[in-house]
């Protein structure tokens, strides 16, 4: 899971952090508490996740379980109350002490180890039947742990062994951000409210808002113009280290009606295999709200759209030069008859994200 929390801005020049230093400020994000509260708050996210896991119960039975990013323990504990023989619930941040904790609390201390260290360099005395994760950052892949879930699986999971979730899928539409759309406008109201004239600061307004952050936000069904695109697939059964460098595909979409397009929104959904319908835990704006909310690109300038105005293009997610566990995303996209345009982004400078 995660979350964004804002740290102090220093004005120092951008530099490479190394792999240790990366790491260790996102395992210390998780020592805190309200990261903890606000993934277990999500219902969407944990009753989906209890579900997916009660419903394979007949191939986590008597099974060997690695959780891997346990945070406090919840998953693992689900998978007790599924029939689970052992799980090992790794965890490098300091809540792997409250996980213990909590474990013992539920008297599942004899089924459940918990492992205080980096999933990496941990040793585990089998290989397991299941893995379990709750791996996902903002956009899927900002901050995400997937990579531990890939190597965990290449090392710990027998052949055949059951990933919960199985797979991910991404997605992205044109919309509205009307909020956005005020606040460029404000600055024309100014006269009529106090008789002086700013509406010369638009542009400058237009250059703070429409920027090249990733903007983590709520998109209510009412911005959004047209049926969503999924441009990119992940079956978290294959996909590689090296496919993780480049997550790119194209997107094609046909706007519903006149508007406004300002900004491109992309979400994520994760599917869990189940002997009667696949369980999909979905972050789309069409759905039920969770605490990943959309991620937002804000194009540089608002394009006027009609119904079956086309919006296309591709995007590619891509880790950062500065740090290997923050994502980038650039697009290229066509709206209309205009001119191809193109646009790199990236989560805001003085953020650091936080994880289950």
């Amino acid at each position: 899971m995660s979350n964004l929390c804002k740290m102090s801005h220093s004005g120092a020049k951008k530099r490479r952090l190394d792999k240790n230093t990366q790491d260790n400020l996102y395992f210390d994000s998780y020592s805190d508490v309200t990261i903890h509260e606000e993934m277990i708050a999500d219902t969407v996210r944990t009753n989906t996740y209890r579900m997916a896991i009660l419903k394979n119960s007949k191939a986590i039975e008597g099974k060997v379980v690695l959780d891997v990013g346990a945070g406090t323990g919840v998953l693992s504990i689900f998978c007790v109350q599924a029939g689970a023989r052992k799980v090992y619930a790794v965890e490098a941040s300091s809540i792997a002490d409250q996980a213990v904790r909590i474990v013992k609390l539920n008297k599942m201390e004899d089924r459940v180890d918990v492992i205080k260290g980096r999933l990496e360099t941990i040793d585990l005395p089998e290989q397991v039947d299941v893995i379990v994760s709750e791996w996902m950052g903002y956009a899927l892949l900002h901050e995400s742990m997937l990579n531990s879930v890939i190597f965990a699986r290449d090392k710990w999971l027998k052949p055949g062994g059951l990933i919960l979730p199985c797979k991910a899928e991404l997605y992205v539409a044109p919309i509205n951000d009307l909020v956005v759309e005020d606040r460029l406008n404000f600055w024309s109201t100014v006269k009529d409210q106090y008789d002086v004239d700013m509406s010369c600061m638009s542009d400058f307004a237009k250059k703070c808002i429409m920027n090249k952050d990733i903007t983590v936000n709520l998109v209510t069904v009412e911005d959004v113009l047209s049926h969503p695109s999924k441009f990119a697939e992940l079956d978290l059964h294959t996909v590689t280290l090296e496919q993780l460098k480049s997550v790119r595909g194209q997107f094609h979409c046909e706007c519903f009606g006149s508007s406004s397009v300002n900004a491109l929104c992309v979400w994520f959904t994760v599917t869990f295999p189940s002997e009667e319908k696949p369980l999909v835990l979905s972050t789309s704006p069409f759905k039920p709200e969770t605490h990943w909310k959309q991620a937002v690109l804000y194009l540089d300038e608002p394009v006027d759209v009609m119904q079956d105005t086309k919006v296309e293009g591709e995007i590619n997610l891509f880790p950062s030069e500065e740090s290997a566990r923050h994502i980038c995303i650039h697009v290229d996209y066509t709206i209309g008859n205009n001119k191809k345009n193109s646009k790199t982004f990236s989560i805001p400078d003085g953020y650091c994200e936080t994880q289950s």
